[in-house]
């Protein structure tokens, strides 16, 4: 496993990070506690150390299961979880909503940046966690009911109170990132990018990789596409919200497609899946620390950390990167 630093927290994590969200269940079918300790676990003989969560993966229950899974072995692991989606009706101040088959409890989830909310949900994840620290503490998307500077505040009276080791974001701009760092340092920026989802590289990149911070990249698959496991006529149930991805377009379907044929051989080289290829790609990325691979059962994690062995040379970065050029997607609205 590959261990990189955290923006400049001193906190190494590894190249691969368990991404905890499914295990939560939440838009994901449910949960099998067996089966997320033992990925957790077996993520960790793996080397795979950081795990990431948040709260709204099934309101509590994906930091409750993470909790139990490092129970007794607490300081080898870092663990990275979020604030500012909350699901109490109080004090609602933007509210996300749907009637696309998304499950109910969606419809009552809002964004929250208050300082109070935020001293508020910290306590709660360190309890649902059973830990007294957080390693690395996220703003899980920017919100409009308080100013970035409140927020930042409360993140610098967790720090101080030693409750969270480092401060981050998710989602945020170039500008909005130099705006949170008017108060406090911000380690890295968690957003979506993989090798079809690359609008971060025009500004966020650039502001990141200046300032010594790093990307903590989600999504790397496309949410499954990059493993060629879906075709023009799939037919995707409802409740799936990729039914309405301009991704999952037939058309744009066909072309990853064939995007993928080409660098099959890359993958075959390296005895590799496609979406190990894909996890690859992105941790070999300028200013890529870690990339977030969700795991609900130990097959999964072990197919996810195998990722961090594949070392690609300069060649093969350089055709993958020659057939992405040549790869046009159709993603207007």
């Amino acid at each position: 496993m590959i261990y990189r630093e955290l923006g400049e927290s001193g906190i190494k994590i590894s190249a691969i990070t368990f991404g905890a969200w499914a295990i939560g269940g939440f838009m994901w079918g449910g949960s099998d506690e067996k089966q997320a300790l033992g990925a957790i676990r077996r993520g960790y003989d793996l080397g795979v150390t950081a795990i990431d969560t948040a709260p709204i993966y099934g309101t509590g229950l994906s930091e409750e299961l993470v909790g139990k899974a490092i129970k007794g072995n607490r300081e080898n692991y870092q663990i990275l979880t979020k604030f500012g989606m909350r699901w109490s009706r109080a004090g609602s101040q933007k509210e996300f909503s749907s009637d696309k088959g998304f499950e109910d409890i969606w419809n009552q989830v809002y964004l929250d940046g208050r300082k109070e909310g935020v001293m508020q949900e910290a306590e709660e994840s360190l309890r649902r966690l059973d830990t007294d620290y957080i390693d690395y503490y996220q703003m899980h998307w920017p919100v409009e009911n308080a100013p970035i500077e409140e927020t930042m505040e409360a993140l610098v009276r967790l720090k101080e109170q030693g409750k969270i080791r480092a401060a981050g974001v998710c989602n945020f701009s170039a500008a909005q990132l130099m705006e949170a760092e008017k108060t406090i340092r911000i380690e890295a920026d968690q957003v979506a990018y993989n090798m079809v989802r690359r609008d971060i590289e025009k500004d966020v990149v650039p502001y990141l990789l200046k300032h010594n911070k790093g990307i903590i990249a989600y999504s790397p698959m496309q949410r499954g596409l990059l493993t060629g496991k879906f075709y023009p006529d799939t037919k995707l149930p409802e409740g799936d919200n990729r039914k309405y991805s301009r991704y999952f377009k037939p058309e744009n379907i066909r072309r990853v497609n064939e995007f993928l044929s080409n660098i099959k051989p890359i993958a075959e080289a390296h005895e590799a899946s496609l979406a190990q290829l894909a996890l690859s790609w992105t941790i070999h990325q300028p200013g890529v620390i870690t990339t977030l691979a969700g795991s609900r059962s130990p097959g999964q994690i072990e197919d996810n950390a195998r990722a961090a062995e594949i070392e690609l040379t300069p060649d093969e970065l350089q055709t993958l990167n020659h057939h992405l050029k040549n790869l046009d997607l159709e993603l207007d609205a």
